[in-house]
């Protein structure tokens, strides 16, 4: 018997890499222990069941940020990631780490957010989002929600 109802993969795959690119130059490189896709489901999706992790790149080619995850779907028609389970964001130029356990990235809008309890920390303190943030990819520019924290204040001699 055939199933054809979209509960079974129509695609899986192992140890998977995936580079998005923009006029020759990479922007986005992924990796993935296991990929199953759903491409006959009502909202296609790819599911990453072993979690991902996800490198930005700058237009000189160098890792600018990076996310981890223990869990991801992309949904395929809204080009829109969703990762839970310690979800960790690092933007390597700045030292920046978030840390959240749900986390949404918009590829089109090259946004990520969230609703969940977040936590930032950077060389001027621990920062905490009691109501999710916003940001860039890159992580450059970002919004907690429901803000509170604990700065670092160097004393003059």
């Amino acid at each position: 018997m055939l199933n054809t109802s979209g509960n079974y993969p129509d695609v899986r795959g192992q140890d998977i890499e995936v580079i998005y690119s923009d006029s020759a130059r990479v922007k986005v490189q992924m990796f993935a222990s296991e990929l199953n896709q759903y491409n006959n489901a009502e909202k296609p999706y790819s599911e990453f069941p072993q979690g991902m992790k996800v490198f930005f790149f700058n237009d000189s080619m160098e890792i600018e940020s990076e996310i981890h995850a223990n869990y991801a779907i992309y949904y395929n028609d809204e080009k829109l990631w969703h990762a839970t389970g310690n979800v960790i964001a690092e933007n390597h130029k700045t030292g920046e780490r978030l840390d959240t356990e749900e986390l949404f990235w918009n590829e089109e809008k090259e946004e990520i957010y969230s609703d969940s309890y977040t936590r930032i920390v950077n060389e001027n303190g621990t920062f905490y989002g009691q109501n999710g943030f916003r940001s860039n990819q890159s992580l450059t520019e970002y919004t907690l929600i429901g803000s509170k924290g604990v700065v670092n204040i160097q004393e003059d001699e």
